[in-house]
């Protein structure tokens, strides 16, 4: 079986007092909201490409706090054939510094139609993947721990 390895960002700010985190909207995708993810470029780090792809996929710049945990799930890639793959995605808690949220770089809207800001309690219930939804948990508990 073979192996792929991404990482993606909880990214979070505080919008009228309330935490936000957030989201994209898949190109071809109406009904899935995701968090930002990508694959891991060669001599990059799972955290570096974590904030990358907050960057590349919301428009805002992510500062590193700490990583979440790993989501695994096997699925088919039908472009090769029907193999079976092993992914491995490793989630990171960013905070929002810079940017614009939906100001997507252009040649990324060739796979994010949108991206938005979501209340970060409501999140584990509005993201579509399972293991995407216990990261925004996992976040939520850090977020609002005293």
């Amino acid at each position: 079986m073979e192996r792929e390895f991404s990482a993606g960002g909880v990214l979070v700010r505080t919008i009228g007092g309330r935490p936000m985190v957030a989201a994209i909207r898949p190109q071809g995708r109406d009904r899935v909201w995701a968090l930002p993810k990508g694959r891991i470029d060669e001599g990059e780090t799972p955290a570096e490409t974590a904030v990358r792809e907050v960057r590349e996929e919301t428009g805002v710049e992510g500062r590193l706090v700490e990583k979440l945990g790993d989501v695994r799930y096997v699925y088919t890639a039908s472009w090769k054939g029907g193999v079976r793959i092993f992914k491995v995605v490793s989630f990171f808690l960013l905070r929002a510094g810079r940017g614009r949220i939906g100001a997507i770089e252009e040649d990324m809207r060739i796979e994010v139609a949108e991206a938005r800001w979501l209340p970060l309690e409501e999140a584990p219930r509005l993201l579509t993947h399972r293991g995407e939804r216990e990261m925004a948990a996992k976040a939520w508990e850090k977020i609002s721990a005293p």
